[in-house]
Parts: C-alpha cells; structure tokens; sequence
C-alpha cells in the first residue's frame, strides 16, 4: 500500500505522519480496522507497530502505523534516509480478537493453530501480542507461548487463573 511508503517519506521530510483524508479512498479502507504495520531491512525486523483495536479508518491507522514503526518504536532508533530506501514493509489487518478460554497450558497449546493464530495474553495490567506471522520465527507452539509471555514481561513457566487470551487472524498487505 503506497500510502505506508508516503507517510515515512512524509515523516522524513515533516517529522509527523502523512494527513490522510479517508473520504478520497475505495470505501474498504474507510472502514473501521485494527491494523499493523511490519518494517524490514535484508528480511530483519526494523519495527512493527499497531493496534489490537478498530478506533479509525484503516487508511488512517496504515499511515500512522507506518510512521510510528518508522520513526518511534522503542526497540529501533528512528528510521533514516538512507535505512528508508531499503525497507520492506508489511500490513497487517486484523480480524476482531475472539476470547480463548483454558483452564491450563495444555488446553491453550492444543487449542492454537501455528501459522494461522495471532495471540493476546492478558494478565492484569500486562499485555502482549504476536502476530501470525511470528511463527515463521516461532513455529513450535510452547516456544511461541513462552516468548510471549517474555514480552509480557511474565516468567516463560508462568500460569493463573486471571490469565487472559483472545484470538485473531490477519489479511496480510504487502
């Protein structure tokens, strides 16, 4: 989607994202859709930022995206000029996260489809996703779980009865 690719051009030159206006676009990206926004240089993740929830056009929520996996995810300094003419870059759109109840690990692995599921764990004021696309990197299921919830910021062994997932799956753009 060109628009992703101008609001990091936008952002280089303005330090902001692209101004979108939602009503000069096809009626599909008017609508109301969660979405992410995946850079890469040489096949390495560069950013990835985005939103489990649908609050704004996902025409809007490509370009802000797109510009903050550029230029404000904390894992990666801002994009540069030169990094900008080497990024690919992947969208993601979700689907509405449908709640996966378990009562154990067991029940929650034996529920999951690698390579389909993205996940939201839950668990107080932690939360955390992987996108479908993470088990490319990720493809055994306790790993994919256990990496979770490191990025939870929760022990790999880690079980309650307060923890919470859902499920979605995306429709990928590239």
């Amino acid at each position: 989607m060109h628009v992703a690719y101008q609001s990091i051009e936008y952002g280089l030159t303005y330090g902001e994202p692209l101004p979108v206006n939602p009503e000069s676009f096809d009626i599909s990206l008017r609508m109301q859709r969660a979405c992410f926004v995946t850079l890469e240089i040489d096949h390495t993740l560069r950013g990835c930022i985005g939103s489990l929830a649908a609050t704004q056009a996902l025409i809007v929520g490509v370009a802000h995206n797109a510009y903050a996996a550029a230029f404000n995810d904390p894992r990666f300094p801002p994009l540069g000029p030169i990094e900008h003419n080497r990024i690919s870059l992947h969208i993601s759109v979700l689907s509405s996260p449908q709640p996966l109840p378990c009562a154990s690990e067991r029940e929650l692995l034996a529920k999951l489809h690698p390579g389909a599921d993205g996940l939201i764990l839950e668990e107080g004021h932690r939360r955390a996703t992987f996108l479908p696309a993470v088990w490319e990197s990720l493809p055994d299921p306790e790993d994919f779980l256990k990496h979770l919830k490191s990025k939870a910021g929760l022990p790999a062994d880690f079980w309650s009865d307060s923890l919470r997932f859902y499920r979605y799956h995306t429709e990928l753009i590239d």
